[in-house]
């Protein structure tokens, strides 16, 4: 952590609506460690506000560290229960993107002209009704915190994507590499292969969504399943944001910040999104729905991301809008994506410990967008599966890794039950060990292992479902449970959270190994 500057925090406003636009402006003056004798008091009049201190952020009132972020959370959410009755994603969509931005213009007004007349820089959002104020000085954050309409104070700190992969020195293609091995083993594993042989569907019609380090979208395994590209032509409105508007992982980025079109500063992101898409028309079909379309977010700078960075990206996809837009007016709900995968996680240590990824994954759910995200790198012991979006169970749909040539769980792939909410993990497993992909630069690897490697498989099983029956779109709930029934029973000698391995579901495997192609006949009665 000490080769980072400083550290963000997050104000949390209260409920999942966030506050209006994207308002970034200038602040002087913040630069020294300041110590003030009143911090203590401001403590004790934040807690009697009922405002919730996250780690850290105590130390820092009391000026025991630099200017920090912080996300600041307030008080009041929308109610979103309607979204329910509503029978289209778009409808669902329109209405969760409207209703969290009306509730931040309600909620959020006074603290932003505050902020503003301080001279601070943030940006606020409605995808969770908070403001992250970017290297706030102790002062400032102790007259946040003495606020009425403040929820929550938590630090916006940068981590480090892990993963049990080698890093990308290791990532270079070599000859074997290249070599045309269509399909992947892994694909037919994940039952893929017999989707498009039986039932002729290989995605058509879904739109898919990563948000990662990037994609090269001119690789060739991409190109042509980017939304953005259309004969011949690239658009990237609506279809690419960039959430790096400064850096966080420390030196140059190779994409710069806020890149107008999608770039990979990692190769992470190229692979992941390979695994749900991917084929060049050439043999090598890395991917479990090639006719499925993608847009992308990038979260992280070469492999650093934020809360709020993570949140930026939610945001996008319930309503994307254009380059330089106004999140809560210029957003285009109709435009969001049917499922996002999440190859990444941020661990309470860094800022996760409370609501502030919460709210967006509610929303999301609400609009009908499946969220999928990796269960972690941090197995094998029980209770690993620690860090969010994964430890968020009721919405989101989380997966661990196994080696599907010889169908053992991967020894790094995290075990519930979730240390956040204890319910059971993952609820699924996907090939997570060697799978070859697409990565920057035209070529493919297979030296990439981990769960942000399973977690696609399952964004592409959910875009096959809903490419052959599309009226499971916008049921999150129903196509949860169905991958999850689907699944082929796997049992483990490991006893995690008072249930037996041998037990299916179980905190090993979860419902066990995906079959796309079980799910998808179970839809058609086949």
């Amino acid at each position: 952590m000490n080769a980072f500057r400083s550290v963000a925090f997050v104000l949390t406003l209260g409920g999942f609506a966030a506050a209006g636009g994207c308002r970034v402006e200038g602040v002087e003056g913040v630069g020294e460690v300041e110590r003030i004798d009143g911090a203590s008091h401001a403590e004790e009049a934040a807690r009697a506000n009922g405002v919730e201190l996250g780690s850290g952020v105590a130390r820092l009132m009391r000026g025991g560290q630099a200017p920090a972020s912080v996300i600041v959370t307030l008080k009041g959410s929308a109610d979103l229960s309607a979204s329910k009755a509503l029978a289209t994603p778009a409808e669902k969509a329109s209405f969760v993107y409207r209703a969290l931005a009306d509730q931040a213009d309600r909620t959020q007004g006074a603290l932003v002209g505050w902020l503003s007349a301080q001279g601070a820089k943030f940006r606020a959002f409605h995808v969770t009704n908070a403001v992250v104020v970017y290297d706030a000085s102790p002062a400032l954050v102790r007259q946040i915190a003495a606020r009425g309409d403040v929820a929550r104070i938590a630090i916006d700190t940068p981590f480090k994507l892990s993963r049990p992969e080698p890093g990308p020195d290791a990532v270079r293609a070599t000859p074997e590499d290249d070599a045309v091995l269509a399909p992947g083993s892994n694909i037919v594993a994940a039952g893929a292969v017999q989707v498009w042989e039986q039932f002729g569907t290989r995605g058509e019609g879904v739109v898919v969504a990563g948000q990662d380090t990037g994609y090269d979208w001119t690789h060739p395994a991409l190109r042509h399943h980017y939304r953005g590209y259309r004969g011949g032509v690239a658009n990237h409105a609506y279809n690419w944001h960039d959430a790096i508007h400064a850096p966080i992982g420390g030196g140059s980025n190779p994409c710069g910040l806020d890149s107008p079109e999608p770039c990979d500063d990692d190769s992470h992101g190229t692979h992941t999104m390979g695994t749900i898409v991917g084929d060049d028309n050439a043999g090598n079909q890395v991917g479990m729905a090639p006719a499925a379309r993608w847009i992308g977010c990038r979260n992280m700078d070469r492999g650093v991301g934020t809360p709020s960075t993570y949140i930026e990206c939610f945001e996008w996809f319930l309503a994307p809008y254009p380059p330089g837009g106004n999140p809560r007016t210029d957003g285009d709900p109709t435009l969001a994506p049917d499922v996002i995968n999440n190859s990444w996680g941020c661990p309470p240590s860094e800022g996760c410990s409370g609501q502030e990824i919460v709210p967006a994954l509610q929303a999301l759910h609400d609009a009908g967008v499946v969220v999928v995200v990796s269960a972690g790198n941090a197995g094998p012991s029980c209770g690993t599966i620690d860090d969010q979006p994964a430890t968020i169970s009721d919405t989101t749909l989380s997966v661990g890794a196994y080696n599907h040539s010889t169908g053992a769980i991967a020894s790094f792939s995290s075990r519930g039950p979730s240390s956040l909410d204890n319910q059971p993990g993952p609820d699924v497993s996907a090939p997570g060990v060697n799978i070859r992909s697409s990565v920057p630069g035209g070529g493919y690897s297979n030296f990439f292992s981990g769960t942000s490697m399973a977690s696609p498989h399952v964004v592409g099983e959910v875009a096959l479902l809903l490419s052959a029956d599309p009226s499971l779109k916008g049921n999150v709930d129903e196509i949860t449970n169905l991958v999850r029934a689907t699944s082929t029973g796997k049992t483990s000698t490991q006893t995690c959270g008072g249930v037996s391995g041998s037990a299916v579901p179980n905190n090993t495997f979860g419902y066990g190994t995906i079959n796309a192609h079980a799910a998808v006949s179970a839809r058609l009665g086949n």
